[in-house]
């Protein structure tokens, strides 16, 4: 403040009879003096720095020159809350019905909008225009509610008054009328932080609070509160938010705001949210200065911390082409980066199931998702139980990734894993340098003859076809549907789709079929493809499938076997009642046979 002191224009400031001057001066050798003079200065110094006197050099800088996001873009109405409608719906019907409880409870995780939406509820009630579900925001109370200084507004925070004192002095002013407002709100943040004691001191004021009070209380977490508590009140639960909700709120926000952005970093964010509107704003203000004022999927991904799509994208290609090679080839380039493997297999993970998805229902994929196109060509190409297994596989390598002596050597494993264990048909196959996964996966003797395996057949890798072999023992062509099922030598979920089907037409090697529509859900275009070759390699030429759904198909393999089963079964169990030991036992000792327990020995 020397330059202050020593400024001309001002040293006639400092002497105590006051700013005008007097015949008491401070003397020409002094620059400050004690008591009065000191409290004029630091008067004047004050004035000047709020009101931003031009010329005058701040030593603090400017005030509040910015204000983060989260608190800049914090929803002031409830028409401008995003999600969250079926807590708005009732909160709006009461302020508009005139049915207020006395005890609001508003849960949900972190940055949903609990302590949000309890201010706009409390400037709801407080608003000088009447209780409205839409306040005015321009009245001194709904202007003094926003800037966190409305007298009759008391917000508590829980964490740090746990005391059954500090919860006593905060009730002892409950019976007085409001100061200001037309109701006085007790906003009690992080509720669950009370003591025991606590409790117990609120319980009676929130049963019979005065007519003038409400109580607003918000939680993350409503179970570690005593069932009294929530027996008082009306308990709304806030969910978290989507991942569309928040990237769309976001893409609004910097639009407003004029900073470029890339949807896909918007994407990223969404996700590193988790739900939680405030840490994805947290996170926009992190990206906005890592990015110098714009925000782009590169730096998102450096400040997250988080792999390339491209590195997922290449572990996915590799799985469909079952290529050990390659998977190990991306582990090792992503070694280079010590990334994050849990949040490797998290990412991957999520492209699992929309690959599920969209072999099911294509329609149903995100349409936002990155990569859309290619998750939809790797669907095409793997089978839908293969992705179950390296889902499932996943899930597990997932949870023992912290066991590992090495997070790479476990990263590598969990992948090896989903190529070891496939679906398997019998036979050995062929291995070669570039699919030694193939080799590893057959089973069976020297003497079985070839077969090929399932999730390989499925992935050829090109498009041609390759000459059918005839077997050394070949089917006419004329035989029974259910003996070319057993000819072929099928298993797991393609012998379930040959089973359910019936021939209809055979023609020149063009066979129609029919499935039951009750079983679509077993027709894939890779499945039929798999057992026209099987087809093609028990009759010994070259066969053209067509399967079409129907409602009630004719009699099939898995019907024929039904019906055998039952009357093994009705059989075994005539055979059991019609026992004389069986029946002397029943009359001597007053028994009963259940029927439910006999099998037939086949079984």
């Amino acid at each position: 403040y020397g330059d202050l002191y020593r400024s001309p224009r001002d040293s006639r400031l400092w002497t105590r009879s006051g700013p005008e001057g007097s015949s008491r001066s401070s003397g020409p050798g002094r620059r400050g003096v004690a008591g009065a003079d000191r409290h004029l200065f630091f008067r004047h110094l004050l004035v000047r720095l709020l009101y931003n006197e031009p010329g005058f050099r701040k030593p603090f800088g400017s005030f509040m020159s910015y204000q983060v996001l989260a608190r800049k873009w914090r929803p002031r109405k409830f028409a401008e809350m995003v999600g969250q409608e079926h807590v708005l719906r009732a909160l709006i019907n009461a302020l508009d019905n005139d049915r207020l409880h006395h005890a609001y409870l508003f849960t949900g995780t972190r940055g949903v909008g609990k302590t949000t939406v309890a201010r706009i509820f409390a400037k709801s009630l407080n608003c000088e225009s009447g209780v409205s579900a839409e306040p005015c925001g321009t009245c001194s109370a709904c202007r003094e509610i926003d800037e966190g200084r409305f007298v009759d507004l008391i917000e508590v925070d829980a964490a740090s008054r746990t005391k059954v004192e500090d919860t006593r002095e905060l009730l002892d002013n409950v019976q007085y009328a409001p100061t200001r407002g037309r109701y006085k709100v007790y906003l009690i943040d992080e509720v669950h932080m009370l003591s025991a004691h606590s409790f117990n001191a609120l319980l009676k004021t929130l049963e019979e609070p005065p007519p003038h009070v409400k109580f607003l209380l918000a939680t993350t977490d409503p179970q570690r509160l005593p069932a009294t508590v929530l027996s008082r009140c009306l308990q709304f639960n806030l969910k978290r938010l989507t991942m569309p909700m928040i990237s769309g709120q976001l893409e609004t926000l910097l639009k407003a705001e004029s900073v470029p952005a890339e949807a896909s970093a918007l994407q990223l964010l969404s996700r590193a949210a988790d739900g939680s509107m405030r840490d994805a704003l947290s996170l926009l203000d992190q990206a906005i200065a890592f990015g110098d004022g714009g925000v782009s999927e590169a730096d998102v991904r450096t400040m997250l911390g988080t792999i390339e799509r491209s590195h997922v994208i290449d572990i996915l290609r590799a799985l469909a082409d079952a290529d050990a090679p390659a998977l190990l080839a991306v582990v090792e380039q992503l070694s280079q980066q010590a990334p994050d493997y849990e949040g490797l297999l998290a990412e991957l993970l999520t492209d699992l199931q929309q690959i599920a998805i969209a072999q099911v229902a294509a329609d149903a994929v995100d349409a936002h998702i990155e990569a859309r196109d290619t998750l939809l060509e790797l669907a095409q190409r793997m089978d839908p139980e293969d992705v179950q297994l390296y889902y499932q596989i996943g899930l597990v390598g997932r949870r023992d990734l912290p066991l590992s002596p090495e997070p790479r050597g476990g990263m590598e494993m969990i992948l090896l894993r989903m190529l070891a264990f496939r679906p398997v048909t019998g036979g050995p196959v062929e291995t070669t340098s570039t699919r030694p996964v193939q080799g590893r996966a057959a089973t069976g003797s020297a003497t079985t003859p070839p077969a090929s395996v399932e999730g390989v057949s499925s992935r050829p890798p090109a498009p041609v076809a390759a000459p059918v072999v005839a077997p050394a023992t070949c089917l006419p062509e004329d035989s029974d549907w259910s003996v070319l099922v057993e000819g072929m030598q099928l298993k797991g979920m393609l012998r379930e789709l040959a089973m359910n089907c019936a021939v209809q037409i055979r023609d020149e090697g063009r066979w129609k079929l029919m499935l039951n529509s009750e079983h679509q859900q077993l027709l894939s275009k890779p499945r039929q493809q798999q057992l026209e070759e099987r087809l093609g390699e028990c009759l010994g030429q070259s066969i053209t499938l067509d399967i079409r759904l129907e409602a009630a198909s004719a009699d099939t393999p898995a019907q024929q076997r039904q019906r055998e089963a039952e009357q093994r079964q009705a059989g075994a169990v005539e055979a059991i009642t019609s026992d004389p030991n069986v029946k002397a036992f029943q009359k001597t000792f007053g028994a009963t046979l259940h029927d439910e327990t006999i099998h037939p020995r086949d079984n």
